[in-house]
């Protein structure tokens, strides 16, 4: 089944260097957008004008379509860097913004709780779901059991599904430019390829009693099952509250029963209950991974692939450390 562009009446939302001297991957063909300070307003109307408007629900996806986007579409993302973007309330501004939209791209998989009702705010604004083929991991436990774990677009092997689903998206909006969008998905994708083929190389190497990765909030588990790990989380989707104590003793009970050398965190929850998970255990605290949003220019994940590959390294460097001195 294509992610066809979907009308709002229709819409029914589903629910690691890298080896350590990994080089970063090559820039993909599309073309961001100008951020030459002196540009004047006349140029980027100039550069604007005509060209369709596509609104994504977070970060991760908005820089996701941009690759396959060139600059032939405009790509905005309705949640800011930084974002918590489960539970995001859309402001009067977002649904304004939206209306002019020509299209949104939205994760689905109970991820955007919010969407729903958003986009039932807009009239006839067609949207298309980025999921669209990819076999959802159920919950196990917790108030979300049995519904799917949202996070996919962790894998680098459903990356290259949403980016298909974006193409795909993007030729049926905008046929006219479908050559770039064909070329730049196929350029974009060879660089997620490197990325799996890099993570499955340096994750063999882990030892079969250490293939643990444990984190605060369940966004890994695509990743996991794609590489062979076991996940430990401290809760499944997101923290929607402040971790409680038996949420942290289920994790310390576990670390120490797997002799789990190494643990991490995501940026957009708070990891002070995983750092007591480590002083208590003895175990190292590898830092904060990126799941739901991008970094700043500044920061360490401007883009998709940069948080990919700051997480393979974390992810690796931490777990093989761990291994040798165990």
């Amino acid at each position: 089944m294509t992610p066809a562009i979907i009308a709002r009446n229709l819409v029914i939302p589903l629910g690691l260097a890298l080896s350590l001297g990994l080089t970063s991957c090559s820039q993909p063909t599309a073309t961001p957008p100008n951020n030459n300070p002196d540009t004047t307003t006349s140029d980027v109307a100039a550069n604007t004008e005509g060209k369709k408007k596509v609104l994504t629900t977070f970060t991760v996806l908005a820089d996701m379509a941009q690759n396959v986007a060139g600059d032939k579409l405009i790509v905005e993302s309705i949640t800011r860097i930084g974002a918590e973007i489960h539970g995001y309330e859309p402001t009067p501004s977002d649904i304004v913004k939206a209306q002019e939209a020509d299209l949104i791209l939205y994760n689905g998989m109970n991820l955007e709780r919010w969407f729903k009702q958003f986009l039932g705010n807009l009239e006839d604004v067609p949207s298309a779901l980025l999921t669209e083929g990819i076999e959802p991991i159920p919950i196990a436990s917790g108030p979300y059991s049995d519904k799917p774990n949202p996070h996919a677009w962790m894998s680098p092997q459903n990356a290259l599904i949403y980016v298909e689903n974006i193409r795909q998206a993007f030729v049926e909006l905008d046929p006219d430019n479908a050559d770039t969008y064909n070329a730049n998905a196929a350029a974009y994708s060879e660089q997620l390829r490197e990325i799996d083929q890099q993570l499955q190389e340096d994750l063999t190497q882990l030892p079969e009693r250490q293939r643990y990765l444990v984190s605060c909030e369940g966004a890994f588990s695509y990743l996991a099952r794609d590489y062979d790990l076991q996940e430990i989380y401290m809760w499944p989707i997101n923290a929607e509250r402040q971790f409680t104590p038996k949420q942290v003793q289920q994790v310390i009970e576990q670390v120490k029963t797997n002799d789990v050398p190494t643990i991490f965190c995501e940026s957009t929850v708070s990891d002070e209950g995983q750092k007591q998970v480590a002083k208590t255990t003895g175990a190292r605290f590898g830092g904060n991974l990126y799941v739901d949003s991008l970094s700043t220019e500044e920061g360490p994940v401007p883009t998709f692939i940069d948080l990919l590959e700051y997480d393979a390294r974390v992810i690796t460097n931490g777990l093989l450390a761990g291994s040798k001195n165990n």
